[in-house]
């Protein structure tokens, strides 16, 4: 399953969920796939989307909170798993796009291949925690997740994406993204 895939799948599943964005390749896709005002792109700082959506649903546990965090990211803010899980948000939601490397800083290797994350979650508490291979695997377990009282972790298994990466940057100012998403947030 490409990353491209895998958004496309989720993207009807996420009704009026706000979704914090990591930097770089995630935030690119995502863009390109389904822009829309719930959306908040990371531009930098890399391994703090789980943190700002963590933030996001302590603040409104009445909305829906989906985190598109990478492989990578996740590496570099480890201990944001162990926040997720102390404080138990219910309507959290973690989806991690693992293709084993820092793609957006050259595809250089991680160790997210062979150190599972999905285990790391479930070890810290989140209350369900699995891997999706396919793209079959990543809609059922999402649905899952959007029946189930968080906080929850995908794990979703994509490949590297050979060449020039060919997804336009985000085009909305870094003001322009809070604004927007802001005001997805109180409505």
């Amino acid at each position: 399953m490409t990353l491209e895939q895998g958004m496309r799948a989720l993207a009807p599943l996420l009704g009026d969920a706000v979704v914090v964005h990591a930097n770089g390749h995630i935030s690119r896709r995502s863009f390109g796939v389904q822009d829309r005002p719930g959306n908040f792109y990371m531009i930098g700082s890399m391994g703090l989307a789980s943190s700002i959506g963590l933030g996001v649903a302590l603040s409104r546990p009445d909305r829906r909170v989906v985190i598109y965090d990478g492989d990578g990211n996740l590496l570099m803010n480890l201990g944001s798993t162990a926040m997720v899980a102390s404080t138990q948000p219910e309507n959290f939601i973690h989806v991690v796009w693992d293709n084993g490397v820092y793609a957006s800083t050259g595809n250089q290797p991680a160790v997210s291949r062979t150190v599972p994350l999905e285990k790391i979650a479930e070890a810290a508490g989140y209350r369900e925690s699995v891997r999706a291979r396919t793209v079959e695997e990543l809609t059922a377990a999402f649905a899952r997740c959007l029946e189930v009282p968080g906080p929850t972790f995908v794990l979703a298994e994509i490949e590297v994406e050979a060449g020039p990466f060919k997804a336009a940057r985000v085009n909305h100012t870094p003001e322009e993204i809070r604004d927007r998403f802001s005001q997805a947030i109180r409505e």
